[in-house]
């Protein structure tokens, strides 16, 4: 089975034909057709591998977009002992989800 290594919003992921990955938010333009960069292409069991510098030439990631919205809420707390001081924040990621169909 192929795999390979694609970096998109500055992270880098190991993708087959069928995964499905959350990514960082991609634009309504981006997100129809994905495209992304691809730094390795191989096979599971180690042939066929190709490293790219940065970017292998000629290999193409294929994707379709299954929905775009926000991760759970994380939240973030700040305290200073003695000095009444306490903050909370929340923050929720954007994600658009996509499913890998096909490496070349």
């Amino acid at each position: 089975m192929p795999i390979a290594i694609i970096k998109t919003g500055g992270k880098q992921y190991i993708v087959s034909p069928g995964k499905k990955l959350k990514v960082e938010k991609l634009d309504k333009d981006a997100a129809a057709n994905p495209v992304f960069e691809v730094l390795l292409v191989g096979n599971e069991d180690g042939t066929g591998v190709k490293i790219g510098s940065p970017a292998v030439s000629g290999a193409n990631v294929g994707a379709k977009t299954l929905s775009q919205g926000r991760h759970k809420k994380i939240f973030m707390l700040k305290y200073k002992p003695k000095k009444r001081y306490r903050l909370r924040k929340g923050h929720k990621q954007p994600y658009t989800e996509v499913e890998i169909t096909n490496i070349r």
